[in-house]
């Protein structure tokens, strides 16, 4: 098959969005499909048609799938065009190069699959970005909106409904929506009327280790933290739990990795928090670093309620580290979830210290999770899908005559 994917995360941004897009496409080469991928890249880099939109965004702070700052990326996404025959059009992302594969899909025929990597709901109450990018997308999928509907996304109160409606649009042009847990795809409910959803998290393909922790003593148990301290991700549940473990294990510490944006004010938050010395803010390292850390750790927690599936938690069960969540809707039946207060995830963190029994059994579970959700099986499932979605597209042309 011919299969053209769309992403506004540029390949080796170290996010969830990048890594599977990434993913996803090296798979379906290496199965001998052709994947023209469409995606952001080093502005001086010289294009190669058909395969790559090359285009820097530096300046955002978040995954650029959220937002459409810049007249370059703009008008660069205006200009796509897909090279031959496509069968599908995969988009991954909502910015201007993921709407640039939603228009084209509509206006060639083509089924368009979408992956529903982000709650766009959720993430519209932490960035700015977000409303803007959202009056974008309103306009370019020609949703009608009035100047003042337009307007609401700006005013905290109408912004949901707005990005709702929004949902409800996108929705409107897909053909097969891949939710990557069933978290996501239960949360798409909101959007209907819906295409058909299929479930498929993505797999975890862990590199080969390079380096290891750096930078943190010797001494007790390592609590493990990846990803930003943005407020979607909840930085405050994280350090006030880490609190609370803290009056009953002053020995532990407590490792967050990944560490840019609103740096200076962790910093304050822990040195408010009487933890200095006990939390280590670093920032973002290379992907092959992170199994080192992994088998160093001696838990991960995920404090955040925001993540639609964390590719983070995958790989530290591949890696065999027990994973505490303060999400009970990614708890998949075995991961040891806690309400999202500081006294349940701390007391949470505690258990997994020191209940040996518990510990071992979260560790084997997420190893035979992982184990389970292979590439190959990912692939053959993806596959499917998209077979799928060419066949009911075949099947909507044929019932209304064209």
């Amino acid at each position: 098959m011919r299969i053209a994917h769309f992403s506004d995360s540029e390949p080796g941004r170290i996010d969830g969005v990048s890594v599977s897009a990434g993913l996803t496409v090296d798979l379906l080469r290496a199965a001998g499909h052709q994947v023209p991928y469409f995606h952001p890249g080093p502005i001086r880099t010289v294009p190669v048609p058909g395969r790559l939109i090359r285009l820097a965004a530096p300046w955002l702070s978040i995954d650029p799938g959220l937002c459409c700052s810049r007249r370059l990326v703009l008008r660069t996404a205006r200009r796509t065009r897909i090279p031959g025959p496509v069968d599908v059009v995969h988009a991954h992302t909502t910015g201007p190069i993921g709407m640039a594969g939603f228009r084209l899909a509509r206006r060639y025929g083509i089924p368009l699959v979408v992956t529903w990597h982000t709650d766009l709901v959720a993430y519209g109450e932490h960035f700015f970005e977000v409303p803007i990018g959202a009056a974008y997308c309103g306009h370019r999928l020609r949703l009608g909106w009035s100047a003042r509907e337009t307007l609401e996304l700006a005013r905290p109160r109408t912004r949901r409904a707005r990005l709702v409606d929004l949902g409800r649009g996108m929705m409107a042009y897909a053909g097969l929506v891949v939710a990557p847990s069933a978290k996501t795809a239960a949360a798409l409910t909101e959007f209907a009327p819906l295409p058909p959803v299929r479930i498929l998290p993505t797999p975890v393909v862990l590199p080969e280790p390079a380096g290891g922790p750096v930078g943190v003593p010797a001494g007790g148990p390592i609590v493990l933290s990846v990803g930003r301290v943005t407020g979607e991700k909840n930085p405050g549940l994280l350090l006030r739990a880490f609190r609370q473990l803290l009056d009953r294990r002053p020995d532990a510490r407590l490792v967050v990795i990944g560490v840019r944006q609103n740096r200076r004010a962790a910093h304050h938050a822990v040195t408010a928090l009487g933890m200095t010395g006990r939390v280590h803010l670093l920032p973002p390292v290379p992907r092959a670093a992170l199994p080192g850390w992994y088998r160093a750790a001696d838990v991960l927690v995920l404090a955040s309620t925001t993540d639609t599936q964390s590719l983070v938690v995958s790989e530290a069960e591949s890696a065999g580290l027990p994973v505490v969540l303060a999400d009970r809707d990614l708890s998949d039946g075995y991961r040891l979830a806690c309400a999202p207060t500081p006294e349940a995830l701390g007391d949470g963190l505690h258990r997994m210290l020191t209940d040996p029994r518990l510990r071992d059994r979260v560790r084997r579970a997420g190893l035979a999770a992982a184990a389970a959700n292979s590439p190959q099986r990912y692939l053959a499932r993806l596959e499917a899908a998209y077979r799928d979605a060419v066949s009911d597209s075949a099947a909507r042309r044929l019932r209304s005559g064209r």
